[in-house]
């Protein structure tokens, strides 16, 4: 399941359920050693200053993936935008910076939204590696190295950080280039610059590689941004699915981790509920 096809699911999982489900309630220490951040899309049914009431009130520090329309009413509720998208394009996730004809066009979404970012406060905006398309990944690798290369020094000048997403090619994104962990870093370590890194989905590398744990260990210089889901599934980080979570949030905070971790699960039961579960999980 992705993002636009979670609406039914999230739809279903609110019905009857909405009084209690924005009724606030926060778990015992929900702030612990890591930021924790939520994905708007999920829990869109939620009206935004409600969700936001709710999200301040079970710990969480931030609210993830929204366009500059919204980053005030998240800050006037005292949240950070952990995560602002510099585009609303239906192409988003297959445009990406693996193809040097997309580059002026997403050079253009940065340049605009950078500045305005670093003036919300908002710490970093997401990009894509983009679809293959008959690529080969040394093509691709290169062509991103030098599209991000470009935007680098705005975003460093700005002090917002560009996070480049791993998706999974095998469930949810065909033919998505950036789907292993070895090729982002490649991209990364090639960019060479503190405000270009990766955001690790967890739901998603779990799926392709597996050995995640070991695998956030060696690359957490590369990385910037976290976000969850249970797997398979991308629903509640419960027990109805194959990943630790305790464990894998305990294995962040333990490196130091300053940056946000998000998460992006599709809601089965009382969304609200669901969430607080999960900051309660990861709380550690």
């Amino acid at each position: 399941m992705d993002r636009r096809q979670a609406l039914t699911v999230v739809t279903a999982a609110v019905v009857g359920s909405r009084a209690e489900a924005w009724a606030p309630r926060r778990p015992p220490g929900a702030a612990g050693r890591l930021k924790q951040s939520v994905s708007r899309w999920p829990f869109a049914q939620i009206p935004l200053r409600d969700f936001c009431r709710a999200c301040r009130d079970m710990g969480l520090a931030g609210i993830d993936l929204l366009g500059p329309a919204d980053w005030p009413i998240v800050t006037e509720h005292g949240l950070v935008v952990s995560m602002g998208y510099p585009t609303d394009r239906r192409d988003f996730i297959a445009t990406g910076f693996n193809d040097p004809a997309n580059h002026p066009m997403l050079l253009r979404e940065l340049e605009a939204t950078i500045p305005s970012a670093a003036a919300a406060g908002v710490p970093s905006v997401i990009a894509m590696f983009g679809n293959r398309q008959g690529r080969s990944d040394a093509d691709a690798i290169a062509s991103c190295i030098a599209g991000l290369s470009r935007i680098a020094p705005l975003a460093e000048q700005h002090a917002v950080t560009i996070c480049v997403e791993l998706l999974n090619s095998a469930v949810n994104h065909p033919d998505y280039q950036g789907d292993h962990t070895a090729f982002g870093v490649e991209v990364i370590r090639g960019v060479g610059s503190p405000r270009v890194k990766l955001l690790y989905d967890i739901y998603h590398m779990q799926i392709m590689e597996g050995d995640v744990i070991r695998t956030i260990r060696r690359h957490i210089a590369d990385i910037g941004h976290f976000h969850t889901g249970g797997v398979p599934g991308r629903h509640e980080l419960d027990d109805s699915q194959e990943l630790n979570y305790g464990a894998i949030a305990r294995a962040i905070a333990d490196l130091g981790f300053g940056g946000f971790v998000a998460h992006e699960f599709v809601p089965t039961r009382d969304p609200l509920t669901s969430l607080r579960e999960a900051v309660t999980t990861c709380t550690v």
